[in-house]
């Protein structure tokens, strides 16, 4: 199979789908590798590596596309990369359908075979999600702790405090990978962590595994009121795999807040599960509305773009390599993470949440595979 992976275009994505090592292991797998040139520079694998590796550098973008049965990236493709797909390719990358409808369409209209990191399920877990979901967990962190600095318009709050004042207090929405992992970093610093989730075992487990570091509450619309009143920092990690994220905090609820609280809403690639958030980028990433900092980056984990691209294709290169081996069809009968990984397919979609965001009809991809 003709394999391309190209440049990310996205405001400030430096990830790349993959390293040399994985273009080495697809080669010898008898595969051809495209890479676009200047593809994985800005993490740290210039194109001499890649060739090292076997693969073949191409400058042209359009050929690249044209010569490449299946594509390779790290983000959604963007607007103008729409009319490169063809008929039948094969899009292997993130792509969070139900918060892009003009993509879906143009996926839906190109007929690509669409395969989306974020869907594919291996034993109840979603292995190509886990590592940036760790990432954005503890960056959120990192960032909210910035943007509470007066100079950003932030409450001017130390998340740690310092001997004889308050520490600061972090109140977040959804205990899983990401809420985990946020709170790590949360608690390294000294700051009060509160974490609320719907699953009882799951606020069990994570009693257990933080003790007294941390406070946990049932995740209903009275506490999380309690957590806009009380939060210098409100973390949003909800996830609902391939749907969008539920609207948990409304446009109403920011009154509630503190003058110069922050937002960092990790769901925005979901919609995002606060009303106000919208995407933003790493170079204009927050804003204000009500008084209440919100910030709302989409690729949290491209500003750590070798550790992020690590992290990353060392889970999706074992997906990749059975779908390039097998070709989709046949992948996606005999392994079901490929098959619930498969979002749209020869112009219908096949990912429950995308058909429930849009109102449209699913069909099963085994079905259309029988």
């Amino acid at each position: 199979m003709n394999i391309g992976v190209v440049k990310e275009i996205k405001t400030h994505e430096y990830r790349v789908g993959m390293t040399p090592a994985d273009v080495k292991a697809y080669v010898g797998h008898s595969h051809r590798v495209f890479i676009e040139e200047g593809a994985g520079r800005q993490a740290g694998f210039p194109d001499e590596q890649y060739v090292g590796a076997g693969g073949v550098i191409v400058s042209d973008k359009k050929k690249l596309f044209d010569d490449s049965d299946m594509i390779v990236k790290v983000k959604e493709p963007q607007a103008s990369e729409y009319p490169l797909f063809h008929e039948g390719q094969v899009l292997y990358t993130y792509l969070h359908l139900a918060a892009e409808p003009e993509l879906t369409e143009a996926l839906l209209q190109s007929k690509v075979k669409s395969v989306a990191y974020e869907t594919i399920e291996d034993h109840e877990s979603l292995p190509c999600l886990v590592p940036m979901s760790e990432i954005a967990g503890r960056l959120s962190v990192q960032e909210g702790a910035k943007y509470l600095e007066k100079q950003f318009g932030g409450r001017g709050i130390l998340l740690g405090g310092v001997p004889g004042v308050r520490r600061g207090k972090i109140f977040i929405i959804g205990g899983g990978v990401v809420g985990t992992n946020a709170a790590k970093i949360a608690i390294g610093i000294g700051a009060d962590v509160t974490i609320l989730d719907v699953n009882a075992r799951r606020l069990a487990y994570l009693d257990d595994i933080f003790g007294s570091s941390i406070s946990t509450l049932y995740s209903t619309e009275a506490n999380i009121e309690t957590a806009l009143k009380e939060s210098d920092l409100l973390i949003g990690a909800v996830l609902i795999p391939g749907a969008r994220a539920p609207r948990l905090v409304r446009r109403e609820h920011l009154s509630m807040m503190k003058e110069g609280a922050v937002i960092v809403d990790v769901a925005v690639d979901q919609g995002g599960c606060v009303e106000t958030i919208h995407p933003t980028t790493h170079d204009d990433p927050v804003y204000n509305i009500d008084g209440v900092v919100h910030y709302g980056v989409a690729n949290m984990p491209g500003a750590v773009a070798r550790t992020s691209t690590l992290a990353l294709t060392g889970t999706t290169q074992r997906y990749g390599l059975y779908l390039a081996d097998n070709g989709l069809e046949t992948a996606a009968r005999n392994s079901r993470p490929i098959a619930t990984g498969v979002n749209t397919y020869d112009g219908v979609i096949t990912c429950r949440g995308v058909s429930e965001a849009f109102d449209k009809e699913i069909v099963s991809v085994r079905d259309l595979l029988k």
